[in-house]
């Protein structure tokens, strides 16, 4: 994956109210989660923005509240392309990914990002978009080639991500389909449905026609 530079700082004054007004100043307010588990209760001392979430079994979660600019983000949402986001935090450098964006109902701006910490050894999952390679065979007789599936959700360490899956379709024949059970790409695992049709090639309307008058 490409890298993206991003600076966010501390967020300490929680709540809907502190929210908004943190909108009114053109920045969103940003969790990152996936930080260390630790065993509660919790003595030691936390960094600006972090804060414990129990998960259960006595052991905690340490998540950071932050603040990103509006403007900062826009390259990194707006884009087909995935990243990994290098995280500036007053200097500190963390690595993470994109989680979930919650957009306005009506206006379609920026509510709140979640993003998850990676490390080069705990795998993650991430939808990766899709590209086709190649002529299909059902293509040159007369079909139609559909994608149904633009991204693919893949599970690895965040280093071992691609931009992009490549697929090759010369193969793909008339009334066919290429289904995530097809598909294997070294070191991913891939976490749709085994029957999930990612692309097909569909007989065209003029060849159907032809084929029901025969």
């Amino acid at each position: 994956m490409k890298t993206y530079q991003l600076s966010a700082e501390p967020r300490t004054d929680l709540g809907k109210k502190a929210a908004k007004a943190l909108r009114a100043e053109n920045k969103i307010p940003v969790v990152l989660n996936g930080g260390e588990i630790v065993e509660l209760p919790y003595t030691a001392a936390l960094k600006p923005g972090e804060k414990i979430v129990e998960i259960g079994r006595g052991r905690g979660l340490v998540t950071t509240d932050l603040a990103v600019s509006n403007e900062d983000v826009r390259k990194l949402i707006y884009t087909p392309d995935i990243y990994a986001i290098e995280l500036d935090i007053n200097g500190e450098k963390r690595n993470a990914v994109l989680r979930e964006i919650q957009f306005h109902p009506v206006k379609d701006s920026i509510l709140h990002i979640d993003l998850l910490e990676v490390n080069d050894k705990k795998p993650v999952v991430v939808e990766v978009p899709v590209q086709l390679e190649g002529h299909a065979e059902g293509v040159k007789a007369g079909g139609k080639l559909n994608l149904s599936m633009k991204k693919i959700k893949v599970k690895a360490p965040y280093t071992a991500i691609p931009e992009r899956v490549v697929i090759n379709i010369d193969n793909l024949g008339l009334g066919k389909t290429l289904q995530i059970g097809d598909l294997h790409f070294e070191g991913l695992e891939l976490m749709n449905a085994k029957n999930a049709v990612v692309c097909a090639v569909q007989l065209a309307r003029a060849a159907r026609g032809a084929q029901a008058k025969a």
